[in-house]
């Protein structure tokens, strides 16, 4: 299963794209905390859907898949942290962005787990 070829990765690297830019007018004093946290948790989801889709086996596929849905709910609750201590706005396109994945990854994930 070619990874770039899945919508689940596409999108996720869209997350990528649009966390970056968000979290580029994060505060200094953020870069090694909030900045970081939610660039690595971002990076985390295509990362983790690209390396179980070249894993061997749907069992592996579906741990991968696990780690990505948990990556996204640590990005989406950094997020929400930035958000209440008035560091950014609400974002309508990340919040979008973030919603599309999570729906992407659960059929994903039901997919892989109803085929077996």
């Amino acid at each position: 299963m070619n990874h770039k070829e899945l919508e689940v990765w596409k999108k996720g690297m869209d997350l990528v794209e649009k966390v970056y830019g968000i979290s580029s007018a994060l505060p200094d004093s953020e870069r090694f905390g909030l900045t970081s946290q939610m660039r690595r948790a971002a990076v985390s989801i295509p990362s983790n859907i690209a390396e179980g889709s070249a894993r061997k086996s749907d069992k592996e596929l579906l741990q991968f898949i696990s780690i990505a849905i948990g990556s996204l709910a640590e990005l989406e609750t950094q997020y929400l942290i930035a958000i209440r201590l008035g560091f950014m706005e609400e974002d309508i396109i990340l919040m979008n962005l973030l919603n599309d994945e999570k729906q992407l990854l659960l059929g994903f994930r039901n997919y892989i787990k109803n085929k077996s």
